[in-house]
């Protein structure tokens, strides 16, 4: 993450001033995160010691808060962001981001409790729910990306076609991990399970997506700029 956060500072000046908000928004994501991934790693030295080939609770119960904070702040701007990269018309970018950032908040706070819940059926009342501003929000983006690919310079067509599966594919995997514990998995092996699920997912949908977002704006300025079957070489 903060590796992905300096290559999008630092690739900034490589894109047209429209797509240079995008670029700035796609590194406070992977920053945010990268602050956080170091809190998640401190809990998570505090709740286990090693000795030997031992693992073995302190005591100090592991925060898993901090990812939930991550999320509130880094999913709605990930929507902003790809909002930006498309270049609407000022109105649509408007609506869109106040719409989907709405709902991105509201999916994340729905999810936390069932996070922590200490019973299967309250885990699952928690995901019903939280999955329901989570399936609009992917049907809007899946389906407003694949109108919007027509409107789009042909050379990048196809990273936007790109940006749609993964953004279906990352954020699905979330709902899928979070039901982890509630198939039979339970103890360390659930709580690891759960915990590389998240940093998986979290890796392709902030620092992986971000790279497409700044192809995508790559090729935008090219194109935009008048330059014809040249691409860049990073794109």
């Amino acid at each position: 993450m903060g590796a992905a956060t300096l290559f999008f500072f630092l690739s900034r000046s490589q894109v047209a001033p429209a797509y240079r908000t995008a670029l700035t928004i796609t590194g406070l994501v992977t920053l945010i995160a990268c602050y956080h991934y170091f809190r998640i790693f401190n809990s998570w030295e505090a709740a286990y010691s090693v000795t030997g080939d031992v693992v073995k609770p302190t005591g100090v119960a592991f925060n898993d808060a901090y990812r939930y904070v991550d999320w509130l702040l880094t999913v709605p701007l990930l929507l902003v962001e790809l909002i930006l990269v498309m270049r609407l018309s000022p109105e649509e970018t408007a609506s869109k981001a106040t719409k989907l950032g709405i709902l991105a908040a509201l999916m994340v706070a729905l999810g936390y409790p069932g996070e922590i819940s200490s019973t299967l059926s309250g885990r699952w009342i928690w995901w019903v729910l939280a999955m329901i501003p989570f399936l609009i929000i992917v049907y809007d983006l899946f389906i407003g990306l694949r109108n919007s690919i027509g409107s789009q310079p042909p050379a990048a067509r196809g990273l936007v076609s790109a940006a749609r599966w993964v953004t279906v594919i990352s954020w699905s995997f979330y709902p899928i991990v979070y039901i982890f514990p509630m198939f039979g998995l339970t103890g360390g092996t659930a709580t690891v399970s759960v915990q590389v699920g998240y940093t998986i997912a979290d890796i392709v949908a902030k620092a992986a997506f971000g790279v497409l977002i700044f192809l995508i704006a790559a090729r935008k300025s090219a194109a935009e700029a008048g330059v014809k079957d040249v691409k860049p070489a990073y794109a």
